[in-house]
């Protein structure tokens, strides 16, 4: 017992430092950087201000994370409309197939996204493998102009994200009771009827899940839209890329950095709030 409890403690006591190490005191570097100014021979210099705050309130930062998060929206909502079928139909396959299709699911975690992004572009290229394809099928004439577009942007956030949908979903269909869907169907109703009224209320805990788990991370994913959009799609994530890589601008960088992190914490609050609610709703 007491060598249990002292690795117990060691193990907490390891996370813990790595989390202050390596996240808390970073953030708070960060934090205070944002109210510095930018220094003209070094990277920030003394003199507090809210200027760099007050920036971000101009109209085009404030347009930028409109597109930001409408971008997010819609990958979300592709993902979920395209992880949802693939969730329902994994949670009703036969016990001996389910490994294998998570299996599938998880195996495009064991490569880099950033690899996988630049894969997306010898497939959508003018030359690429979804042209090539069409055009010997005849179903086009011409290649189609899918690079440097809002939809090839769409494509690789889906690509990459999608996984982060389809798990949640799963969990929450498995985690249905089939006693209330075999209820249903004996109250007289149809699959329709039981899968928007029983299966769909019931994992909307998933849903919420799934849906933080790829709004959050589309807001930041810069390099989707830099390798697949071209300099046509600025978001918040390529915005605070260039401010630290491109213009040395440290404290301007630190306070989108922070504005994000702010905005991210404030959803997660959201979902962990209406989580809370649904668990109340379904003991009631």
């Amino acid at each position: 017992m007491k060598n249990s409890s002292r690795f117990r403690q060691v193990l907490i006591g390891s996370t813990l430092t790595w989390m202050v190490l390596l996240a808390l005191i970073p953030y708070l570097i960060l934090f205070g950087a944002s109210f510095l100014e930018q220094g003209e021979q070094t990277l920030v210099q003394s003199g507090w201000t809210l200027a760099n705050y007050q920036h971000l309130l101009s109209p085009a930062i404030f347009s930028m994370a409109l597109d930001s998060i409408g971008l997010a929206g819609v990958a979300a909502l592709l993902c979920l409309l395209g992880g949802y079928p693939f969730a329902y139909i994994l949670a009703q396959a036969p016990a001996k197939t389910q490994p294998l299709l998570l299996l599938l699911v998880m195996i495009p975690f064991w490569t880099n996204s950033l690899i996988r992004t630049y894969a997306l572009v010898m497939m959508l290229k003018a030359d690429g493998i979804c042209n090539t394809l069409l055009l010997s099928l005849g179903l086009i004439d011409t290649p189609m102009h899918l690079m440097y577009t809002p939809v090839a942007v769409f494509i690789g956030l889906v690509y990459t994200l999608l996984p982060f949908m389809i798990l949640p979903l799963y969990a929450a269909l498995k985690a249905v009771d089939p006693r209330l869907l075999e209820a249903s169907r004996d109250l007289g109703a149809n699959r329709v009827n039981t899968f928007f009224r029983i299966t769909v209320p019931l994992t909307i805990p998933g849903i919420i899940a799934g849906t933080m788990l790829v709004f959050l991370p589309a807001l930041g994913m810069f390099y989707v839209a830099d390798v697949l959009g071209g300099a046509r799609s600025m978001l918040l994530g390529n915005y605070i890329r260039d401010q630290f890589l491109i213009y040395r601008n440290i404290p301007m960088g630190s306070a989108a950095s922070v504005t994000m992190t702010v905005a991210m914490g404030l959803l997660l609050l959201l979902y962990y709030l209406a989580g809370r609610r649904l668990g109340k709703e379904s003991l009631q």
